[in-house]
C-alpha cells in the first residue's frame, strides 16, 4: 500500500479525481456527438448510418471507462492506492460536481471506474456514489447562448395553428416539408377529434423539449400542452414522406402510446440533452409512475439506468418481505430464471451446463445478448441489464431457489457472510409467458395474441432477426397487450439462415418417419415445419391461420432475406397505423400518393388504441 503524507495525499486525491472527471466529460461530449450527428443522419435518410451510430454509442461508454481505468493504472498505480487517498478521491470528485450539469451520470462514471479497480468488498463503502451526493434539481444551462431544456409556446398570441408550425420550424430541419400547413391541420383536427371544444384557460401554452429524439426513420418531438389544471401529453413524428421531404406522421396524445415509444423493448433514442436529469424530470410529467431508471435508460444513459435500477433494488428489498422464488412457466435448458412477486422484474442466470439437444457455450450466449443489445428491438425484443457481483440476502432466497442455483450454476455463486452473491446476472422485466396467456385467455385474448406473436416474428424477420427457438415460452406479453421476444441463446442473423423448403418423401417409408429424411445443415430453416409446434392447440391454430397462414411458406422468409441482402430497411412505427395522419385523412393526401401509398406497404405494429378520451390522456398538474 502506498502511505502519503496528508497534504500529498489530497493533491493526489485531487489530481485523480479530476482525471476521473475529465474522462466522464469525455465520454459525455462523444454521447452528445452522437445525438448531433443522428440529426444530420436523419435530414439525409442515411437509415443505415443511424443504424450504425446507435451500435456505437452503446459501447462507447465501456470504452471511457476502460480508457480512464488504464490511465489511472498507469499513471497513479491505482489498484495500490490506500484508503484514505480513496477518501480524498471521493470528497474532491464532489466538490468538482457543484456546478456539473450531468453530475448524476458523472457519479454513475466513477462508480464504474472504481469498480474495475477495487475488489467488491470495497463496492458499498464510502469510496463510492451508494446514494446521490449532488442533487439534480433546478439544474439548467445559464450560459446566454445555451438552449433551455424546453420552450413554452403561448397560442392566446399568435393562434394555435400559427404556434404549432412554430414548434416545428424552431427545430431547424434542413429538409422542406411536404406541406406543413396539411399537417398541422391533421394535427390540430386529432386534437379536436380526441378532446372535443375545450376553454383555453389563462394559463394555456404548450412545452416543447427542445431537442429531438431520433429513432429507426422517425424523430420525434415531444411535448405537454397545459390548461388550467390539466396537462395533455404528446408526441408528434416526424418522417420522411419521400426521400428529402418531410412530414408530421401523427401525433400521440395517449400516456399509454408515449410509454409504448419509451418501453423496455425498444432501442435507445438519441437525443441532445445538456442536461439530462431535466429531460427526464420533464418525461416524469407526462409519464407519472414510469421508474427514472427506465427513463434515462431510453434516452440512451444505459449505464445511470442500471445504477437506479440497483438502487430501486435495494430500496425495495429494504421494504418488502416475499421471498425470491423459481420463476413460474415452462423451465429452460440453458437459463435458470427467478423472480422476486413483489418486484416486477425476473432474473436470469446461465446455467453451468446444458443438456441435449442444446449446443452451445457460455460465450456464445454472452455474445447473443450483446447483439441484442446493441441491435434495434424495435419493440419486440425486451432490453436487458446486466450485472456482475450482485449480492442478495440468503434469507429472502426460497429454499427451492437455492437448490436450483447450487445444481445448475454452482459456478455462478458463492456465499459471504448473510448474502448469496451472483457472479453474472441479466435482469428483465418481467412479462407474462405467451404459452400460458394461451392457455388461460378467452377467445379474443387469444386471438390477439397469436396475431401479434406473428407480427412480432415478421418484424424481427425485416429487423434481421431469426429468433432460433419460436416456441410460445421464449415470448412474453407485456402490460400493453404486446408479445416481445426475450430468449436469446438460439438467434441468429436471417441472412446467415438457409432458407429451404421441405423436399418429398422419397417414399412411404419417408412420409411416416418422425425424423427427417434429409440433410439438415447449421443454418438451414425449414418454415413448413413450424406448424407441428405452433399449432397444435385448435383455437390458436384457428386464429393463426386466420391472420398468418404464409408464415409457414419459405417464400415469405426468402423475401425478407432478399431484402436486407439488398440493402433494404422497412419503415417500422410504434404506433397503430390506422391513426397516421395519411390514413386517419386521406382526403387532405390527395396528389401526395408516395405518402399514402407507405402506410399499406410498410410493417404495421400494432400499439394502443387510436383515440384518446380527456381521462385517460390529462394528467393534473402537481
Amino acid at each position: 500500500m502506498n502511505h502519503f503524507p496528508k497534504l500529498l495525499s489530497s493533491q493526489i486525491g485531487f489530481d485523480l479525481a479530476q482525471t476521473m472527471l475529465e474522462g466522464f466529460d469525455r465520454h459525455y461530449r462523444i454521447f452528445r456527438d452522437a445525438a448531433i450527428r443522428a440529426k444530420e443522419l436523419f435530414e439525409a435518410g442515411d437509415w443505415h448510418g443511424l443504424q450504425r451510430l446507435a451500435r456505437e454509442r452503446i459501447t462507447s461508454y465501456d470504452e471511457r471507462v476502460e480508457e480512464c481505468v488504464e490511465l489511472l493504472e498507469d499513471e497513479y498505480d491505482a489498484e495500490n492506492i490506500d484508503d484514505e487517498v480513496w477518501q480524498q478521491i471521493k470528497l474532491h470528485y464532489i466538490g468538482l460536481l457543484t456546478r456539473h450539469r450531468q453530475p448524476e451520470c458523472a457519479e454513475t462514471f466513477f462508480n464504474s471506474v472504481c469498480c474495475k479497480i477495487l475488489h467488491r468488498s470495497y463496492f458499498n463503502n464510502d469510496f463510492i456514489f451508494v446514494r446521490p451526493a449532488i442533487s439534480t434539481e433546478y439544474i439548467e444551462n445559464d450560459e446566454p447562448a445555451a438552449k433551455p431544456t424546453y420552450r413554452a409556446y403561448y397560442p392566446g398570441k399568435d393562434g394555435l395553428a400559427a404556434t404549432l408550425e412554430r414548434v416545428v420550424t424552431n427545430f431547424q430541419l434542413e429538409p422542406p416539408f411536404e406541406d406543413l400547413t396539411r399537417d398541422v391541420g391533421c394535427l390540430m383536427q386529432a386534437i379536436h377529434d380526441a378532446f372535443g371544444e375545450f376553454e383555453e384557460a389563462a394559463n394555456f401554452q404548450i412545452h416543447v423539449l427542445s431537442s429531438l429524439f431520433f429513432r429507426n426513420k422517425a424523430a420525434y418531438i415531444i411535448g405537454r400542452i397545459i390548461n388550467g389544471d390539466v396537462m395533455l401529453p404528446f408526441a408528434v413524428p416526424i418522417r420522411h414522406a419521400k426521400p428529402g421531404v418531410l412530414t408530421l406522421d401523427t401525433v400521440l396524445l395517449k400516456r399509454e402510446q408515449l410509454l409504448i415509444i419509451f418501453s423496455f423493448s425498444h432501442s435507445y433514442f438519441l437525443v441532445d440533452m445538456e442536461v439530462p436529469s431535466a429531460y427526464v424530470e420533464f418525461l416524469r410529467t407526462i409519464m407519472p409512475g414510469k421508474p427514472k431508471a427506465e427513463i434515462y435508460t431510453s434516452v440512451g444513459l444505459q449505464k445511470q439506468g442500471k445504477n437506479l435500477f440497483y438502487r430501486d433494488l435495494l430500496h425495495h428489498l429494504s421494504h418488502s418481505s416475499d421471498q425470491f422464488i423459481v420463476a413460474p412457466g415452462i423451465k429452460g435448458l440453458v437459463m435458470l430464471v427467478f423472480t422476486l412477486p413483489s418486484f416486477p422484474y425476473v432474473f436470469k442466470l446461465i446455467k453451468d451446463a446444458f443438456p441435449p439437444p442444446k449446443e452451445t457455450t457460455r460465450e456464445q450466449i454472452v455474445a447473443k445478448y450483446q447483439l441484442v443489445k446493441r441491435h434495434d428491438r424495435l419493440g419486440r425484443m425486451a432490453d436487458t441489464l446486466e450485472y456482475s457481483s450482485v449480492a442478495l440476502p440468503v434469507s429472502r432466497l426460497d429454499d427451492a431457489l437455492i437448490k436450483e442455483l447450487e445444481t445448475y450454476a454452482p459456478s455462478m455463486i458463492e456465499y459471504e457472510g448473510d448474502n448469496l452473491v451472483i457472479r453474472h446476472v441479466y435482469i428483465e422485466r418481467r412479462m407474462v409467458p405467451l404459452n400460458i396467456y394461451l392457455q388461460n385467455g378467452t377467445d379474443e385474448q387469444v386471438e390477439h395474441a397469436v396475431k401479434e406473436y406473428g407480427d412480432a416474428v415478421k418484424e424481427l424477420m425485416q429487423a434481421n432477426i431469426f429468433p432460433g427457438d419460436m416456441l410460445y415460452k421464449n415470448f412474453g406479453v407485456t402490460r400493453h397487450g404486446r408479445v416481445v421476444f426475450y430468449d436469446y441463446d438460439e438467434i441468429e442473423y436471417l441472412t446467415d439462415c438457409n432458407v429451404r423448403a421441405v423436399p418429398e418423401p422419397r417414399n412411404e417409408e419417408d412420409e411416416l418417419s418422425g425424423e427427417p429424411w434429409y440433410a439438415v445443415g447449421p443454418h438451414d430453416i425449414f418454415p413448413e415445419t413450424y406448424g407441428t409446434f405452433l399449432l397444435g392447440d385448435t383455437r390458436v391454430r384457428q386464429y393463426f391461420l386466420a391472420h398468418h397462414a404464409d408464415f409457414f411458406t419459405p417464400e415469405l422468409w426468402q423475401r425478407h432475406k432478399d431484402h436486407l441482402l439488398k440493402g433494404e430497411l422497412p419503415d417500422f412505427f410504434p404506433y397503430d397505423q390506422s391513426i397516421r395522419f395519411c390514413v386517419r385523412y386521406p382526403e387532405r393526401f390527395v396528389g401526395a400518393a408516395s405518402h399514402v401509398g407507405q402506410a399499406s406497404n410498410a410493417a404495421t405494429q400494432p400499439a394502443a388504441g387510436t383515440a384518446a378520451t380527456a381521462d385517460e390522456a390529462a394528467v393534473k398538474v402537481a
